[in-house]
């Protein structure tokens, strides 16, 4: 069980550092001078490579959590309330993520109508998250 905790939260480290880096990517590509082109290119390059692979880091990192949860029980039975608001921790996440490959095809599609102000705080969402998820695992507040 312990491997498999290890490689858990190796997986959800790896899976977050994409989520925090691509919708800085996205505030970059908000700021591109129209003319600048092959910049935007670049750009979009780089969001695409990274979307692939932060979906790529999170597929074990859920599969491994489920094995956690449904393998070996861990979270689950009486008084393990922190286990449901984390599971809504992850669902959000796993939003977030949807909501990135979204906004990505929309930079893509030359249509985005988001500021770089708004996806600056958008960006701000998943370290949120991570805290919450972190807080809720350690602490086990309810």
């Amino acid at each position: 069980m312990l491997w498999v905790k290890s490689f858990h939260i190796v997986f959800i480290a790896s899976w977050f550092a994409g989520l925090f880096y691509l919708p800085r990517i996205f505030v970059n590509l908000a700021m591109v001078a129209p003319q600048s082109i092959a910049e935007r290119e670049r750009l979009i390059l780089m969001g695409r490579k990274l979307m692939r692979f932060t979906t790529i880091l999170a597929v074990p990192a859920i599969a491994l959590g489920l094995w956690l949860y449904l393998g070996y029980g861990i979270g689950r039975g009486p008084g393990n309330h922190w286990m449901h608001a984390k599971l809504v921790v992850v669902a959000l996440a796993i939003g977030y993520h949807h909501a990135c490959g979204r906004m990505l095809g929309k930079f893509i599609a030359n249509r985005n109508t988001r500021s770089h102000v708004w996806l600056r705080w958008f960006n701000e969402v998943p370290v949120l998250l991570l805290v919450a998820a972190v807080i809720l695992v350690v602490v086990k507040p309810f």
